[in-house]
Protein backbone atom coordinates (compact mmCIF):
# COMPACT_ATOMS: atom_id res chain seq x y z
CA UNK A 1 0.00 0.00 0.00
CA UNK A 2 1.23 3.56 -0.76
CA UNK A 3 2.04 6.10 2.14
CA UNK A 4 0.30 9.22 2.55
CA UNK A 5 -2.12 9.04 -0.95
CA UNK A 6 -5.27 10.86 -0.38
CA UNK A 7 -8.86 9.09 -1.20
CA UNK A 8 -9.10 10.67 -4.42
CA UNK A 9 -5.34 9.11 -5.73
CA UNK A 10 -6.49 5.91 -3.92
CA UNK A 11 -9.78 5.93 -5.75
CA UNK A 12 -8.13 6.57 -9.51
CA UNK A 13 -5.15 4.16 -8.79
CA UNK A 14 -7.93 1.10 -7.55
CA UNK A 15 -10.77 1.85 -9.60
CA UNK A 16 -9.30 1.23 -13.20
CA UNK A 17 -8.11 -1.86 -12.65
CA UNK A 18 -11.13 -3.01 -10.83
CA UNK A 19 -13.52 -1.94 -13.63
CA UNK A 20 -11.07 -3.84 -16.06
CA UNK A 21 -11.31 -7.18 -14.25
CA UNK A 22 -15.22 -6.50 -14.10
CA UNK A 23 -15.31 -6.30 -17.83
CA UNK A 24 -13.02 -8.87 -18.64
CA UNK A 25 -14.74 -11.41 -16.09
CA UNK A 26 -18.07 -10.24 -17.11
CA UNK A 27 -16.94 -11.08 -20.96
CA UNK A 28 -15.87 -14.54 -19.91
CA UNK A 29 -19.15 -15.19 -18.24
CA UNK A 30 -21.10 -14.47 -21.65
CA UNK A 31 -18.55 -16.80 -23.13
CA UNK A 32 -20.28 -19.19 -21.39
CA UNK A 33 -23.23 -18.48 -23.48
CA UNK A 34 -21.64 -20.78 -26.73
CA UNK A 35 -24.19 -23.57 -27.13
CA UNK A 36 -21.84 -25.35 -29.08
CA UNK A 37 -19.13 -25.08 -26.13
CA UNK A 38 -21.36 -25.77 -23.09
CA UNK A 39 -24.75 -26.96 -22.11
CA UNK A 40 -27.33 -25.51 -19.88
CA UNK A 41 -30.70 -24.73 -19.10
CA UNK A 42 -32.78 -22.02 -19.46
CA UNK A 43 -33.13 -21.92 -15.48
CA UNK A 44 -29.55 -21.96 -15.48
CA UNK A 45 -29.53 -18.95 -17.80
CA UNK A 46 -32.16 -16.81 -16.03
CA UNK A 47 -29.76 -17.06 -12.66
CA UNK A 48 -26.85 -15.74 -14.56
CA UNK A 49 -28.87 -13.20 -15.51
CA UNK A 50 -30.95 -12.21 -12.62
CA UNK A 51 -27.50 -12.55 -10.09
CA UNK A 52 -25.87 -10.18 -12.53
CA UNK A 53 -28.18 -7.93 -12.37
CA UNK A 54 -28.86 -7.56 -8.96
CA UNK A 55 -25.26 -7.00 -8.35
CA UNK A 56 -25.49 -4.64 -11.07
CA UNK A 57 -27.94 -2.79 -9.46
CA UNK A 58 -26.66 -2.62 -6.43
CA UNK A 59 -23.44 -1.16 -7.32
CA UNK A 60 -24.88 1.52 -9.02
CA UNK A 61 -27.12 2.21 -6.15
CA UNK A 62 -23.68 2.70 -4.03
CA UNK A 63 -22.65 4.87 -6.00
CA UNK A 64 -25.67 7.06 -6.67
CA UNK A 65 -26.43 6.79 -2.28
CA UNK A 66 -23.03 8.01 -2.25
CA UNK A 67 -22.83 10.67 -4.84
CA UNK A 68 -26.34 11.96 -3.38
CA UNK A 69 -24.70 12.16 0.09
CA UNK A 70 -22.54 14.66 -1.22
CA UNK A 71 -24.50 16.68 -2.91
CA UNK A 72 -26.59 16.94 0.45
CA UNK A 73 -23.87 17.66 2.23
CA UNK A 74 -22.69 20.13 -0.31
CA UNK A 75 -26.11 22.70 -0.01
CA UNK A 76 -25.53 24.22 3.27
CA UNK A 77 -26.59 27.84 4.31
Amino acid sequence: MKINQTREQKFKRLAPKRLENAVKSLRLIGNLSNKSHYLYSKDDANLIIKTLKEEMNNTISQFKIAVAREEKQKFKF
